[in-house]
Protein backbone atom coordinates (compact mmCIF):
# COMPACT_ATOMS: atom_id res chain seq x y z
CA UNK A 1 0.00 0.00 0.00
CA UNK A 2 1.30 3.45 -0.97
CA UNK A 3 -0.16 6.57 0.65
CA UNK A 4 0.57 9.87 -1.12
CA UNK A 5 0.81 13.02 1.02
CA UNK A 6 1.38 16.08 -1.20
CA UNK A 7 2.18 19.47 0.35
CA UNK A 8 2.51 18.05 3.84
CA UNK A 9 4.71 18.34 6.92
CA UNK A 10 6.94 15.86 8.71
CA UNK A 11 4.67 16.03 11.76
CA UNK A 12 1.71 15.00 9.60
CA UNK A 13 3.71 12.09 8.21
CA UNK A 14 4.64 10.93 11.71
CA UNK A 15 0.99 11.11 12.82
CA UNK A 16 -0.10 9.15 9.76
CA UNK A 17 2.44 6.41 10.58
CA UNK A 18 0.99 6.08 14.07
CA UNK A 19 -2.53 5.87 12.61
CA UNK A 20 -1.46 3.17 10.15
CA UNK A 21 0.03 1.09 12.96
CA UNK A 22 -3.06 1.49 15.11
CA UNK A 23 -5.45 0.59 12.29
CA UNK A 24 -3.46 -2.20 10.71
CA UNK A 25 -1.77 -3.70 13.72
CA UNK A 26 1.71 -3.12 12.31
CA UNK A 27 4.26 -2.25 14.95
CA UNK A 28 7.79 -0.91 14.87
CA UNK A 29 9.05 -2.84 17.89
CA UNK A 30 10.87 -5.38 15.72
CA UNK A 31 12.78 -2.77 13.74
CA UNK A 32 16.49 -2.93 14.40
CA UNK A 33 17.54 0.35 12.76
CA UNK A 34 16.49 3.40 10.77
CA UNK A 35 17.99 3.45 7.28
CA UNK A 36 18.22 6.94 5.77
CA UNK A 37 18.76 6.99 2.00
CA UNK A 38 19.83 10.21 0.29
CA UNK A 39 19.11 9.77 -3.41
CA UNK A 40 18.12 11.54 -6.60
CA UNK A 41 14.62 10.98 -7.94
CA UNK A 42 15.79 8.49 -10.60
CA UNK A 43 17.63 6.43 -7.96
CA UNK A 44 14.77 6.00 -5.49
CA UNK A 45 13.18 2.78 -6.74
CA UNK A 46 16.43 0.88 -7.18
CA UNK A 47 17.63 1.94 -3.73
CA UNK A 48 14.31 1.08 -2.07
CA UNK A 49 14.24 -2.34 -3.75
CA UNK A 50 17.72 -3.11 -2.40
CA UNK A 51 16.79 -1.84 1.06
CA UNK A 52 13.58 -3.89 1.07
CA UNK A 53 15.57 -7.04 0.27
CA UNK A 54 17.95 -6.29 3.12
CA UNK A 55 15.05 -5.56 5.48
CA UNK A 56 13.94 -9.19 5.31
CA UNK A 57 17.02 -10.07 7.35
CA UNK A 58 17.26 -6.78 9.24
CA UNK A 59 13.77 -5.24 9.64
CA UNK A 60 14.07 -1.47 9.61
CA UNK A 61 12.34 1.79 8.90
CA UNK A 62 13.50 3.29 5.61
CA UNK A 63 13.48 7.06 5.16
CA UNK A 64 14.33 8.33 1.68
CA UNK A 65 15.22 11.98 1.13
CA UNK A 66 15.18 13.12 -2.49
CA UNK A 67 15.41 16.83 -3.25
CA UNK A 68 12.79 17.95 -5.77
CA UNK A 69 14.50 20.62 -7.84
CA UNK A 70 12.38 23.37 -9.34
CA UNK A 71 9.34 22.78 -7.12
CA UNK A 72 7.74 25.34 -4.80
CA UNK A 73 8.96 25.53 -1.21
CA UNK A 74 7.03 22.54 0.04
CA UNK A 75 7.37 18.92 1.12
CA UNK A 76 5.71 16.02 -0.69
CA UNK A 77 5.78 12.59 0.93
CA UNK A 78 4.60 9.05 0.48
CA UNK A 79 4.35 6.15 2.92
CA UNK A 80 4.76 2.55 1.77
CA UNK A 81 3.72 -0.37 3.95
CA UNK A 82 2.81 -4.01 3.40
CA UNK A 83 3.82 -5.57 0.10
CA UNK A 84 5.35 -2.31 -1.15
CA UNK A 85 7.78 -2.12 1.76
CA UNK A 86 9.26 -5.58 2.28
CA UNK A 87 9.73 -6.17 5.99
CA UNK A 88 9.92 -2.46 6.71
CA UNK A 89 8.14 0.86 6.52
CA UNK A 90 9.26 3.16 3.73
CA UNK A 91 8.82 6.93 3.93
CA UNK A 92 9.81 8.90 0.84
CA UNK A 93 10.33 12.62 1.40
CA UNK A 94 10.57 14.96 -1.57
CA UNK A 95 11.45 18.40 -0.19
CA UNK A 96 12.07 21.40 -2.41
CA UNK A 97 15.66 22.63 -2.61
CA UNK A 98 14.95 25.29 0.02
CA UNK A 99 13.35 22.86 2.47
CA UNK A 100 16.12 20.32 1.82
CA UNK A 101 18.81 22.65 3.13
CA UNK A 102 18.26 21.13 6.58
CA UNK A 103 17.53 17.43 5.92
CA UNK A 104 18.29 16.51 9.53
CA UNK A 105 15.19 18.39 10.71
CA UNK A 106 13.08 16.41 8.23
CA UNK A 107 14.45 13.07 9.37
CA UNK A 108 14.50 13.59 13.14
CA UNK A 109 10.74 13.17 13.82
CA UNK A 110 10.68 9.93 11.81
CA UNK A 111 13.49 8.09 13.61
CA UNK A 112 12.76 4.95 15.56
CA UNK A 113 13.42 5.40 19.29
CA UNK A 114 16.54 3.71 20.69
CA UNK A 115 17.53 2.30 17.29
CA UNK A 116 20.80 3.03 15.47
CA UNK A 117 20.77 5.18 12.34
CA UNK A 118 22.45 4.12 9.11
CA UNK A 119 22.90 6.62 6.26
CA UNK A 120 23.34 5.48 2.66
CA UNK A 121 24.22 7.44 -0.46
CA UNK A 122 23.56 5.06 -3.41
CA UNK A 123 25.37 7.20 -5.99
CA UNK A 124 27.10 10.56 -5.59
CA UNK A 125 28.42 11.09 -2.08
CA UNK A 126 29.47 14.04 0.10
CA UNK A 127 33.21 14.66 0.38
CA UNK A 128 33.07 13.99 4.11
CA UNK A 129 30.11 11.76 5.07
CA UNK A 130 30.79 12.08 8.80
CA UNK A 131 30.38 15.88 8.73
CA UNK A 132 27.36 15.88 6.41
CA UNK A 133 24.12 16.94 8.11
CA UNK A 134 22.64 13.48 7.57
CA UNK A 135 25.93 11.69 8.23
CA UNK A 136 26.34 13.38 11.60
CA UNK A 137 23.16 11.67 12.78
CA UNK A 138 24.26 8.20 11.70
CA UNK A 139 26.34 5.57 13.44
CA UNK A 140 27.20 3.95 10.10
CA UNK A 141 27.60 5.81 6.79
CA UNK A 142 27.53 3.76 3.58
CA UNK A 143 28.88 5.05 0.27
CA UNK A 144 29.60 3.48 -3.11
CA UNK A 145 32.50 5.11 -4.89
CA UNK A 146 32.00 2.81 -7.89
CA UNK A 147 28.65 4.48 -8.67
CA UNK A 148 30.13 7.99 -8.63
CA UNK A 149 31.11 9.98 -11.69
CA UNK A 150 34.83 9.71 -10.84
CA UNK A 151 35.25 6.50 -8.79
CA UNK A 152 38.99 6.72 -8.12
CA UNK A 153 38.90 10.42 -7.22
CA UNK A 154 35.91 9.83 -4.95
CA UNK A 155 37.66 6.96 -3.18
CA UNK A 156 40.71 9.15 -2.59
CA UNK A 157 38.53 11.93 -1.16
CA UNK A 158 36.74 9.46 1.12
CA UNK A 159 40.13 8.14 2.26
CA UNK A 160 41.31 11.60 3.24
CA UNK A 161 38.10 12.31 5.17
CA UNK A 162 37.57 8.84 6.63
CA UNK A 163 36.01 8.55 10.06
CA UNK A 164 35.14 5.38 12.02
CA UNK A 165 31.75 4.21 10.80
CA UNK A 166 32.39 5.15 7.15
CA UNK A 167 31.98 2.12 4.84
CA UNK A 168 32.36 2.02 1.08
CA UNK A 169 30.67 -0.83 -0.78
CA UNK A 170 33.73 -1.24 -2.99
CA UNK A 171 35.44 -2.69 0.09
CA UNK A 172 32.61 -5.08 0.97
CA UNK A 173 32.66 -6.44 -2.59
CA UNK A 174 36.10 -7.99 -1.98
CA UNK A 175 35.03 -9.91 1.16
CA UNK A 176 34.75 -13.28 -0.61
CA UNK A 177 38.03 -12.73 -2.46
CA UNK A 178 39.83 -11.95 0.80
CA UNK A 179 38.36 -14.98 2.54
CA UNK A 180 39.34 -17.43 -0.22
CA UNK A 181 42.88 -16.08 -0.53
CA UNK A 182 43.43 -16.06 3.24
CA UNK A 183 42.15 -19.65 3.47
CA UNK A 184 44.65 -20.80 0.85
CA UNK A 185 47.56 -19.25 2.74
CA UNK A 186 46.46 -21.14 5.87
CA UNK A 187 47.33 -24.40 4.09
CA UNK A 188 50.82 -25.86 3.50
CA UNK A 189 53.34 -25.12 2.17
CA UNK A 190 53.68 -22.12 4.49
CA UNK A 191 55.87 -20.02 2.23
CA UNK A 192 56.04 -16.25 1.97
CA UNK A 193 54.32 -14.58 -0.96
CA UNK A 194 56.93 -12.83 -3.09
CA UNK A 195 54.54 -10.85 -5.25
CA UNK A 196 50.89 -10.36 -6.19
CA UNK A 197 49.10 -9.64 -9.44
CA UNK A 198 45.53 -8.31 -9.41
CA UNK A 199 43.57 -8.07 -12.65
CA UNK A 200 40.28 -6.29 -13.15
CA UNK A 201 38.22 -3.50 -14.66
CA UNK A 202 39.90 -0.19 -15.39
CA UNK A 203 37.79 2.05 -13.16
CA UNK A 204 36.69 -0.50 -10.56
CA UNK A 205 37.73 0.76 -7.12
CA UNK A 206 37.52 -2.73 -5.59
CA UNK A 207 40.60 -3.62 -7.65
CA UNK A 208 42.58 -0.87 -5.90
CA UNK A 209 41.30 -1.79 -2.45
CA UNK A 210 42.07 -5.50 -2.81
CA UNK A 211 45.55 -4.69 -4.12
CA UNK A 212 46.19 -2.28 -1.24
CA UNK A 213 44.98 -4.84 1.33
CA UNK A 214 47.21 -7.58 -0.08
CA UNK A 215 50.22 -5.23 -0.15
CA UNK A 216 49.68 -4.29 3.50
CA UNK A 217 49.06 -7.82 4.79
CA UNK A 218 51.69 -9.68 2.74
CA UNK A 219 54.38 -6.98 2.69
CA UNK A 220 55.24 -7.64 -0.94
CA UNK A 221 54.97 -5.80 -4.27
CA UNK A 222 51.55 -5.76 -5.94
CA UNK A 223 50.99 -5.28 -9.66
CA UNK A 224 47.56 -4.17 -10.86
CA UNK A 225 46.60 -5.00 -14.43
CA UNK A 226 43.52 -3.25 -15.82
CA UNK A 227 41.29 -4.26 -18.71
CA UNK A 228 38.63 -2.03 -20.19
CA UNK A 229 36.55 -5.04 -21.25
CA UNK A 230 36.03 -6.36 -17.71
CA UNK A 231 33.34 -5.42 -15.20
CA UNK A 232 35.04 -6.27 -11.89
CA UNK A 233 37.98 -8.20 -10.40
CA UNK A 234 38.78 -11.14 -12.67
CA UNK A 235 42.00 -12.69 -11.34
CA UNK A 236 44.38 -12.64 -8.39
CA UNK A 237 47.74 -14.43 -8.47
CA UNK A 238 49.86 -14.92 -5.35
CA UNK A 239 53.42 -15.74 -6.40
CA UNK A 240 55.40 -18.15 -4.21
CA UNK A 241 58.64 -20.05 -4.66
CA UNK A 242 56.91 -23.44 -4.91
CA UNK A 243 54.21 -22.18 -7.29
CA UNK A 244 51.42 -19.69 -7.71
CA UNK A 245 48.00 -19.53 -6.08
CA UNK A 246 45.52 -18.40 -8.74
CA UNK A 247 41.95 -17.25 -8.15
CA UNK A 248 40.47 -16.77 -11.61
CA UNK A 249 36.95 -15.51 -12.46
CA UNK A 250 36.97 -14.73 -16.22
CA UNK A 251 33.19 -14.66 -16.70
CA UNK A 252 32.48 -12.51 -13.64
CA UNK A 253 30.44 -15.28 -11.96
CA UNK A 254 32.21 -18.61 -11.45
CA UNK A 255 35.68 -18.52 -9.86
CA UNK A 256 38.36 -21.22 -10.08
CA UNK A 257 40.95 -21.55 -7.33
CA UNK A 258 44.11 -23.41 -8.24
CA UNK A 259 47.44 -24.02 -6.50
Amino acid sequence: MIIDMPETTVSAVARRLIKIREEGGAIALGRVLTLVIVADENEIEEAVDAANDASREHPCRIVVVSTAEGRPDQLDAEIRVGGDAGASEVIVLRPSSVVAQHPDTLIMPLLLPDAPIVAWWPNEVPDSPSTDLVGQMAKIRITDSLKCTSPSATLETLRKNHHPGDIDLSWTRVTVWRGLLAAMLDQPPYEPVTGVTVEGAEAHTSVDLLGAWLAEKLRCPVTITRNTDELAITKVVLHRKSGDIVLDRPDGRVATLSQ
